[in-house]
């Protein structure tokens, strides 16, 4: 049974969280998480992670939209409620067809974006009701953090200083880095 603490670091630009994320990957380092409070270009990049599924699933949720619009269509103006309008034959999908095209359209983007909204929250813990995840509240202004849990808690904290990090903090506790240039934010 090992001891785990978990090590944050405050970044206060991009950048230079970027450059930290590159340099504690180098040195084989496990980063557990990364709180932005904004999409930061590379980052996924720069922590080696695989590419997201959602696109695979979208677009079966965009299959299901356009099964669904395609049997509405049918079951509605063929089979439940045919009628003659401009004297088109109601016994025929497929002649009829190009005039649900645009049906079949908004159903397919409706049930792909409606859907994958829904994963995305989910599979994130994001859903109304869920408890909040973000261990600082400047992550969502204008702070970057790094998450590390580890064993050496003392070789963690060199690389935050080392790599620029504003803070150090580890579960709540604030760590006092020996370093002339760090620069502290009061809170």
């Amino acid at each position: 049974m090992t001891n785990t603490k978990i090590v944050y670091g405050l970044y206060g630009d991009d950048d230079d969280l970027l450059k930290a994320v590159k340099s504690i990957r180098k040195q084989g380092i496990t980063i557990d998480e990364v709180y932005t409070p904004f999409p930061v270009h590379g980052l996924d990049k720069a922590l080696g992670l695989k590419k997201t599924r959602i696109s695979d699933i979208a677009f079966f949720y965009g299959l299901f939209g356009t099964t669904l619009a395609s049997t509405m269509t049918w079951f509605i103006m063929n089979h439940d409620w045919a009628q003659d309008i401009g004297g088109k034959p109601s016994f025929s999908w497929g002649q009829n067809m190009p005039a649900f095209v645009p049906i079949m359209f908004e159903l397919t983007v409706f049930c792909a974006a409606h859907f994958m909204s829904w994963t995305y929250l989910f599979r994130n813990k994001l859903y109304p009701g869920a408890a909040p995840q973000n261990p600082d509240p400047r992550t969502t202004d204008d702070k970057f953090m790094i998450e590390i849990h580890t064993t050496d808690v003392e070789k963690i904290k060199n690389v935050f200083v080392e790599t620029g990090a504003e803070e150090v903090t580890l579960k709540g506790d604030y760590i006092q880095p020996n370093v002339n240039n760090l620069v502290q934010e009061e809170a």
